[in-house]
């Protein structure tokens, strides 16, 4: 919580921002200095506040991890390195899947990307769309240029193509809405604008935030657009880790169990119009994620 502090001096107020939060046994304090007036912004200093308190916090064990994960993985044999991919691809598949409603068990979906068998009596189309996540997946990795909105419609295609070729890569020409949320996506007549924009800030801040923020942030914004009229969790995703890859920063899978959090996070972030709730979010899941790197 940020507090706003007035102190006096002889006849004169000053005001700072104060946030008190627990370090370890002991209660540390934060405070910056706002000037001998409330500022007009203030709600807007509040929030810039918070942000660069929490950078502070999370950033110095985040590139811990990515300089461990570096060394680590440096002296990973070839086949290790393969395996450790091929491990992830069945896991962020199974939860990035499962979030979105599929009914394969992490199990079944080892055994269908693994070793090709098809779970009896599960839904063809859950599996048709994890043997096609798995390869976006891969393809995801091996991408060498730049994120922009080429790569991500065909992604989207290919993740699609077998179960709602319809809609696949495809901008949604139609109104949608999300099932339990308060969030309403963008009308369709928005999302072209609102994809320019987004490409425009990310090609604007892709090397002025740090990467992990740029991931949180690029996940954020583009399932906020809801440009598809179905995968956008799963593509967001994908982009999300993409940008860390980019950065040889490790990737980040989130967990279906951890689900609730995670729509909350993203639900309270759309809602309020507040970044910073869902970053916060991301930076304490990632930590989570690799704490043995710390």
């Amino acid at each position: 919580m940020v507090e706003l502090k007035k102190i006096r001096r002889g006849k004169k107020e000053y005001f700072y921002l104060v946030h008190s939060h627990r370090e370890g046994k002991s209660v540390k304090k934060k405070q910056a200095y706002l000037g001998d007036a409330i500022p007009k912004d203030l709600d807007e200093k509040k929030k810039k506040f918070m942000q660069e308190f929490y950078k502070e916090k999370f950033i110095g064990d985040i590139d811990k991890i990515k300089e461990n994960f570096a060394v680590e993985y440096k002296n990973l044999p070839k086949t290790a390195k393969e395996k450790s991919k091929e491990n992830f691809a069945v896991k962020f598949t199974y939860n990035t899947q499962r979030i979105e409603g599929s009914t394969l068990t992490l199990k079944e979906t080892a055994n269908l990307l693994e070793r090709g068998i098809t779970p009896n009596s599960r839904p063809l189309n859950d599996v048709k769309e994890a043997e096609a996540h798995k390869k976006v997946f891969f393809e995801m990795l091996d991408y060498e240029k730049d994120l922009n909105l080429q790569i991500v419609l065909k992604w989207h295609k290919e993740l699609m193509n077998e179960t709602k070729s319809d809609i696949a890569g495809k901008i949604r020409n139609h109104k949608v809405a999300i099932s339990q949320s308060k969030f309403k996506p963008p009308m369709h007549i928005e999302i072209d604008i609102l994809l320019k924009e987004f490409f425009e800030w990310y090609n604007q801040n892709k090397f002025n935030l740090h990467p992990v923020e740029l991931a949180a942030l690029v996940h954020l914004k583009f399932v906020t657009i809801h440009p598809f009229a179905d995968g956008n969790g799963r593509i967001s995703r994908l982009m999300m880790n993409f940008i860390l890859k980019r950065h040889k920063f490790p990737l980040l899978d989130i967990q279906y169990s951890k689900r609730t959090s995670y729509y909350n996070a993203l639900e309270r972030s759309q809602t309020k119009k507040e970044d910073n709730i869902f970053v916060q979010w991301f930076f304490r899941r990632y930590l989570d994620e690799h704490k043995s790197y710390i």
